[in-house]
């Protein structure tokens, strides 16, 4: 397909993902691709979601709690006036082996260091990484400036990115999946995040599926616009205290219930996707015009550039080499910040005024000073009056 990393570092890229197996214990895994960085780059290998494999707790969730106990803590000793501002509610995380959290993924700098597991993404980074366009520098632990703030380092820049190629440009060949058929609800909603390969798929023609895009089907759900590949209901609430909240709950909730989002279904065929800047979303060709007979179709995305995948009709494979980043049209614009809230209520009381002049103050002087000359006479007349 033209797309390598030279044979030297394959071999030992092939060896640090053995190493990897044995390490970890993990059933299988893969070579999901490199990321480029300003200063290292960033081998990735994909595993599988095996029962038992939990996550530790994050930094960020620590530094939350104890923002929130010192947040309480300065409420007690030091009131402070309340923002009005409602924050939204925030997306739950999808949950291991599910969703974008679906796979585990390592990461290493070169060949024969250690591998460090990245931690799994949340919707609300999905979502800033979204509006920003930043390069890698080759360090997880580095901070990502940029605007709308990033929420975290950049392993969850790095974590959030892989979740947004994955579910854009992971594809495979039509018949190759196919979808979970089960009886139940609870097994229907699980039918449309699953995929099993297909025993009775006999193969499609490279050259076929080098001339049309209806041969390719996308194997991995999309990412919804809340930043989960299956939508939740934040707005919904439920109050314990009384029947009366509960009852009045349940009205605002139906007459605010925002409308559920779906995405296309899993095994949606590549000639539905979208442009994007007056560019088609993928290029097809052979491998090779002179022997079409032995040649692979060759699959290159335009919108996440460094995005690949061949197949000769009954194995293929997906691989990604690149910045990391998304094709943004002829130049990137960063999003403008909202307009300032209103600092405090305008009323007459605090409303500003222009200055008199020299001639209205003495206006103002004189109307003073016979307003005093009127108290001051009826005061004395009183106090004649008191007198007599």
């Amino acid at each position: 397909a033209g797309v390598g990393l030279g044979r030297e570092e394959m071999q030992r890229i092939l060896l640090a993902l053995k190493l990897l197996v044995e390490s970890h214990g993990l059933p299988q895994c893969r070579l999901w691709g490199k990321i480029l960085g300003t200063e290292s780059s960033y081998i990735i290998a994909e595993a599988e979601y095996t029962e038992g494999d939990e996550e530790q707790s994050t930094d960020e969730d620590l530094q939350e709690e104890e923002e929130e106990e010192s947040g309480t803590q300065e409420n007690e000793t030091d009131p402070v006036p309340r923002s009005t501002y409602v924050h939204p509610p925030m997306v739950p995380k999808e949950a291991l082996g599910t969703g974008a959290n679906r796979f585990f993924y390592f990461v290493c700098n070169e060949p024969g260091l250690p591998w460090v597991k990245l931690p799994s993404v949340s919707p609300a980074q999905i979502t800033a990484a979204r509006h920003i366009c930043k390069g890698f520098t080759g360090r997880l632990d580095s901070p990502v400036l940029s605007y709308p703030p990033f929420p975290g380092k950049e392993a969850n820049y790095l974590r959030a990115q892989i979740a947004r190629i994955s579910a854009g440009t992971q594809v495979s060949p039509s018949g190759f999946y196919q979808t979970v058929e089960e009886e139940g609800e609870e097994e229907e909603e699980m039918a449309h995040d699953q995929c099993l390969v297909n025993p009775e798929f006999e193969g499609v023609s490279s050259l076929g599926m080098a001339q049309s895009l209806s041969s390719w089907v996308h194997h991995i759900q999309h990412i919804l616009k809340q930043g989960r590949c299956t939508w939740v209901n934040t707005a919904m609430k439920v109050e314990e205290d009384s029947i009366e909240e509960e009852e009045a709950a349940e009205k605002d909730e139906q007459a605010d219930e925002p409308e559920p989002e779906y995405g296309p279904p899993l095994l949606t065929n590549l000639s539905q996707d979208a442009e994007m800047f007056h560019t088609p979303p993928w290029s097809l060709r052979l491998s090779s015009t002179i022997t079409p007979q032995h040649a692979v179709a060759v699959l290159r995305s335009n919108l996440w550039p460094g995005a690949f995948a061949y197949s000769n009709g009954k194995k293929f494979e997906n691989i990604y080499v690149g910045w990391g980043l998304k094709y943004t049209g002829q130049g990137y614009s960063p999003c403008v910040p909202p307009p300032p809230q209103k600092e405090y209520p305008s009323g007459p009381e605090v409303t500003e005024m222009l200055d008199p002049s020299v001639e209205e103050e003495e206006e103002m002087r004189m109307a003073l000073e016979e307003q005093q000359e009127v108290q001051q006479e009826l005061e004395e007349d009183e106090e004649e009056e008191d007198e007599n």
